[in-house]
């Protein structure tokens, strides 16, 4: 009896293929749907839906072949961390970074001012004494950026960054400015 190519080799990379798209659109759909854009998450639904009966349909036509059920879970995995990636890559919305430093933050302030970035300084009470606690809402695609003005000047501030869902007005960079920034402040792998 010859080698089945097709059930052991081609129908699971397809159902590997499948996972990796339909879950891919489910990561990116649940991701936009905490972003609020609703525009999109129907259409990935719609597609991600689709592209899951399909192979769920080869999954259970072909029971007795466990190379369909590693490809599903192979595709599964994969498809949720390129979801992630993808995500990463687009970096959509907008970010709050609070620092927290005991020294000199003027020139950090001077910075982030003369590149039209608001922010929010406050004076404060640490652990080990008096602080500064800066306050900054950046576009995503700006926090690499900004992040290095920090280690530029202020190497040992400490820094937390979460996810805005929604805010009205400030003062944020335009792209202009931003290219002079990402000039003065390249970003450093491994950082």
């Amino acid at each position: 009896m010859a080698f089945d190519y097709f059930s052991w080799i081609i129908l699971p990379i397809l159902i590997f293929l499948s996972r990796l798209g339909d879950v891919t659109m489910a990561t990116l759909r649940h991701i936009f749907i905490s972003k609020g854009l609703r525009k999109i998450v129907p259409v990935l639904g719609f597609f991600e839906v689709l592209i899951w009966l399909v192979a769920m349909r080869q999954v259970f036509s072909h029971l007795d072949n466990v190379a369909c059920f590693i490809a599903w879970a192979l595709g599964f995995s994969a498809g949720t961390y390129l979801g992630m990636l993808i995500e990463e890559r687009i970096a959509l919305g907008t970010q709050v970074i609070r620092i927290i430093t005991n020294e000199d933050t003027s020139g950090l302030i001077a910075d982030l001012r003369s590149i039209h970035q608001g922010v929010t300084m406050v004076d404060a009470e640490g652990a080990m004494g008096p602080v500064k606690l800066l306050f900054t809402v950046v576009k995503r695609v700006n926090k690499a950026q900004v992040i290095a003005m920090i280690h530029q000047h202020s190497p040992h501030a400490f820094y937390s960054i979460e996810d805005v869902k929604s805010a009205h007005q400030g003062v944020f960079s335009n792209e202009a400015e931003l290219s002079v920034i990402r000039r003065l402040f390249p970003i450093r792998k491994g950082k």
